[in-house]
This record gives structure tokens, C-alpha cells and sequence, in this order.
């Protein structure tokens, strides 16, 4: 069983004290291409304006796991996936604990996408 997940909920959009930090909290390579589709998408469809909205966000909530503002679920067992997960609007970002103890965000997805062929892929199974 995952040791990352706090529970199951929605999280706050209150500004965080602090952004998140790369250094400390990875994006694997996986989900740093996801982020730049997921901008362009928003980007081309809705404006930078909303793009830049949406991206923030998603970054507030990756800074809120390690203190649990922002409330995740493991990743359901038969997927033989060790990590958790949360939803942020149409996406589920998956992230797991790294052998330091950080947090690492594996990959963002959309909810229509084919989740457990894109999971393996992106943890690298």
C-alpha cells in the first residue's frame, strides 16, 4: 500500500506559502511533457490567460500534497502501481514518494485517456 495519500477530497485553492520547488519535489519527464500538452491544449482552446490560470493551479495543488491540502487516494492495487493520485478539474495527477523521501509528480492525465496503458508507460512498467 502506498504510505503518500491523506485521503480523498478536493483541494483548497488558497494561495500556498510557498510554490513548489523542482528541486525538492521532482516532475518527472513524463509529467513535464503532459504539462506542456496540457498548456498548449488550454492555450489553444481557451487563451493564455486561462492556460496560465489552469497551470498555476495545478502547481498550488503539487505544493499542497507534502502538507495535505492537497488529499490524494493510492492508486488503486490492481493496477500494481505504487503511488496515489488525486483529480484537479478534468485531470488525475499521479505522484508517488521517491527513494529520499520527496515527493515526485510521475504524470497528469486526463480523465478520457486511457489511464493504466499511459500509468505503466509513464512509471516507466
Amino acid at each position: 500500500m502506498a504510505r503518500c495519500c491523506g485521503g480523498i477530497g478536493r483541494h483548497s485553492r488558497a494561495r500556498p506559502k510557498q510554490a513548489f520547488d523542482l528541486a525538492t519535489q521532482g516532475l518527472a519527464t513524463a509529467a513535464t511533457y503532459r504539462l506542456d500538452e496540457i498548456y498548449r491544449h488550454t492555450r489553444n482552446h481557451w487563451g493564455p490567460q486561462q492556460a496560465d490560470r489552469y497551470i498555476t493551479g495545478l502547481f498550488e495543488a503539487f505544493d499542497g500534497i507534502e502538507s495535505r491540502r492537497t488529499l490524494s487516494r493510492p492508486i488503486p492495487a490492481e493496477s500494481d502501481i505504487d503511488g496515489c493520485l488525486f483529480r484537479d478539474e478534468p485531470h488525475f495527477v499521479y505522484w508517488r514518494r521517491l527513494s529520499n523521501n520527496d515527493i515526485g509528480i510521475v504524470t497528469t492525465l486526463h480523465t478520457r485517456m486511457h489511464r493504466i496503458d499511459r500509468l505503466r508507460e509513464d512509471f516507466g512498467l
